[in-house]
């Protein structure tokens, strides 16, 4: 990628916005890959503090992005990164939604939106596994991941009170 860290971002999150198939979740590994393998922009455990950041913050999920982006440039860096991964999908949805609902019934737009779910929740799922690894620094730290998974899937119990349990753990200094 280009030295200039602006022009990164926008590359970074202008490609990103087409291949986040099933939100900006689905985007995590890539954007991990790139501003911690690729560009070193950052480390595991900033990528995965920014990632909580975003969650926790009210708003769409998409926020790591401009946590991203103000932390490689500023506020021009969290303009530039916002900017690239909002407006070319908002486009491409706009001139794609008008068309997409003339076809309600076709057989093709009934295949290709069943064929998106696994596509989804495959992204969604690497970028789970993606934050668990960076997450994880001992082996105490994947205990805790691999319980919280265990509970949230198998019961009904409601995650925030799943999560706090853990984050108490994290903030007792257990981890």
């Amino acid at each position: 990628m280009n030295q200039n860290p602006l022009w990164s971002l926008f590359t970074l999150f202008a490609t990103l916005s087409f291949m986040a198939v099933g939100g900006a979740n689905a985007a995590i590994p890539e954007m991990h890959r790139v501003a911690v393998n690729v560009m070193h922009w950052m480390s595991d455990k900033q990528f995965t503090d920014m990632f909580a950041i975003a969650q926790m913050s009210p708003g769409p999920n998409v926020i790591i992005v401009a946590l991203i982006g103000y932390h490689v440039a500023g506020l021009a860096g969290a303009t530039v990164a916002m900017t690239s991964i909002v407006v070319p999908t908002c486009t491409l949805a706009y001139f794609v939604g008008r068309t997409w609902d003339r076809f309600k019934q076709a057989r093709w737009r009934i295949a290709v939106q069943a064929g998106l779910v696994p596509v989804s929740l495959g992204l969604i799922s690497a970028s789970a596994f993606v934050l668990a690894r960076a997450a994880d620094h001992n082996f105490y730290a994947a205990l805790i991941t691999a319980a919280t998974a265990a509970t949230a899937f198998w019961t009904r119990a409601n995650p925030l009170w799943i999560f706090a349990v853990a984050g108490a753990l994290g903030f007792a200094r257990l981890v």
